[in-house]
């Protein structure tokens, strides 16, 4: 029997209880992390290590079955899991289609290169850091597999209980301003979660999600109103997740505070947020929901412009590299809303491929700018200028400051050998720098490109559409200005009194991420080709809903009669 045959075949019979293992890996994890101590450390990083490519393996195993390779081009296969064996809509539900499945992945790729990375310093800053990441981790990957709007929250939950400890990791006075600030924007926006959970189940007596899109579209007229109000109080929760304009004040200094694993993660939790609005509105307000048919697509567009917007005017405000990396968070958080407002199966394929591609790009960029930092900054990862908000060769009233060398002591850069540390860091960042500019030939451009491309096709030349692409564009060219002037600040005004030295655990992370993004490149098409089938699947979610309610629960056993063989 041929390899891929054979694996497919273990695919099928792990199935559905594969759907729970990139729950179960993390929480068996931290649960094991916390019996053995502090005082372990080294196992702690290992365990941390295997368990997050246990995980990642298991999400590509998910994201191989979805696919249904056997069946060609056709819908794919939907793994339902039932938790507590009872049958939707009264138990919990676990679902693996091709969206959440995509999102596990990326979850996986991001947080195995993070686990790595902080093996080589960060996770010495304070305690129970491995625990704290294994158990976001274990959020993340359930809220992207629930089918039910409850068991949502419970996730959201557990991954913000740990994303507050991680926040801290490594105390300091910014870390504990920006976690106060986060943890209290997270508590209102939990808050609405939970009114409009509850508004929702009042109405229509069902939080399972694909239930709530059978209902919504029988309610009764008088009943629809609390419906839209409902789903406008949880689109107020999550557009807080996802930093959506104006209630990201909080994202920027959250983000640039944290250590730079964590700040890779991080990139992660908007996507968590825009992932919960294109699940939900696509299911509650789908084409054949009556009345109710795209409830709130012209606010997601505003929305998503004035947060693209703000995303541009904040990265090309700021000289900080962490503040570029939270400012770039709040483009493509602000990319996704619009083009999901725009409501094209066509446009949705691009912002999953452009999802990717940001995720990957940022996640790598947290992780470079802590190099980078320390290699500048004699050891440090924030320098005193930077702390205090101020440009090193410029005064506070912005006068050039006579005695700074801008000229690289004025030497002859002809024939001079660069380090290989310094051509590392170099390189990696003009990678992120075109990645996250959108600049061809390179993924990021691909996803734009799609985007834009999708939007014309099937919206025409409608004002939406125009306004997306003056502010796709600038947003792009603002991006390189701002990274261009920092790599110059960065790598050629100032002399470099020491060469970085650069740790295999930290190199590689950052090599591993930039290298998932040319692999979107080269495989461009494929992706694509996954993206516009699960775009064309979340524009009619009869599948979904079928898959769900018809999963059936396991029978019991049947005890054996006496006097008959067991």
């Amino acid at each position: 029997m041929e390899p891929v045959h054979l694996l497919d075949r273990l695919l099928d019979f792990s199935m559905p209880h594969l759907v729970a293992v990139p729950i179960l890996v993390p929480l068996l994890t931290a649960a094991l992390m916390l019996l053995l101590g502090e005082n372990r450390r080294r196992a702690k990083s290992a365990l941390s290590v295997v368990s997050g490519l246990v995980g990642l393996l298991a999400a590509l195993a998910l994201l191989r079955w979805v696919n249904a390779p056997d069946t060609g081009d056709g819908p794919g296969s939907i793994g339902v899991y039932l938790p507590g064996n009872w049958q939707a809509p009264f138990g919990i539900v676990l679902v693996a289609d091709r969206l959440s499945t995509m999102m596990v992945a990326l979850t996986g790729v991001v947080a195995f290169a993070a686990s790595i990375y902080s093996t080589s310093r960060w996770d010495r800053a304070g305690v129970h850091f491995h625990p704290l990441l294994q158990l976001q981790l274990m959020g993340l990957n359930g809220a992207f597999l629930t089918g039910d709007l409850f068991n949502l929250f419970v996730f959201f939950e557990v991954m913000l209980a740990a994303s507050y400890g991680l926040l801290l990791h490594g105390s300091g006075r910014l870390r504990v301003q920006a976690g106060l600030h986060y943890i209290a924007i997270n508590l209102a926006a939990s808050s609405l979660f939970l009114i409009g959970a509850a508004l929702l189940y009042g109405v229509t007596g069902t939080l399972n999600m694909a239930d709530l899109s059978v209902r919504i579209a029988e309610l009764a007229p008088a009943d629809r109103g609390l419906v839209h109000a409902a789903a406008a109080i949880l689109a107020t929760a999550f557009f807080a997740k996802a930093g959506a304009w104006p209630l990201n004040f909080w994202l920027v200094p959250a983000y640039s505070a944290a250590v730079s694993p964590v700040g890779a993660v991080f990139a992660l939790l908007t996507k968590l947020g825009i992932y919960t609005l294109l699940r939900l509105w696509t299911l509650l307000f789908a084409p054949d929901a009556g009345a109710s048919a795209a409830f709130g697509q012209s606010a997601l567009i505003a929305i998503g412009l004035a947060t693209l917007f703000a995303g541009a005017m904040g990265i090309v405000g700021t000289q900080r590299l962490s503040n570029l990396a939270g400012f770039s968070v709040l483009v493509s958080a602000g990319t996704l809303l619009t083009a999901i407002g725009l409501g094209e199966p066509a446009v949705w394929a691009g912002a999953l491929y452009y999802l990717l591609s940001s995720t990957l790009a940022v996640s790598a960029f947290f992780l470079l700018i802590d190099m980078i930092e320390r290699w500048r900054n004699a050891g440090m990862s924030v320098a005193p200028h930077e702390a205090a908000g101020n440009a090193p060769f410029l005064a506070e009233d912005l006068r050039v400051l006579d005695d700074v060398n801008l000229d690289d002591e004025a030497q002859a850069l002809y024939g001079r050998a660069i380090p290989a540390g310094v051509a590392f860091l170099g390189l990696s960042f003009i990678g992120c720098t075109l990645l996250l500019a959108g600049l061809p030939p390179f993924s990021g451009f691909v996803g734009k490109f799609a985007m834009l491309s999708g939007a014309f096709v099937t919206s025409g030349t409608s004002t939406p559409a125009w306004i997306f692409l003056a502010l796709l564009l600038a947003s792009g060219f603002l991006a390189l200005i701002a990274l261009s002037r920092t790599g110059i600040r960065h790598f050629w005004t100032q002399p470099h009194p020491t060469m970085p030295a650069l740790p295999a655990l930290e190199v590689l992370p950052v090599a591993g991420l930039l290298a998932a993004c040319v692999a979107l490149t080269v495989w461009a098409g494929p992706v694509m080709r996954h993206a516009l089938i699960t775009a064309e699947g979340l524009r009619t979610p009869t599948a979904y809903r079928d898959a769900v309610l018809n999963a059936r629960q396991v029978p019991n056993p049947v005890a054996p009669q006496k006097g008959t063989a067991p």
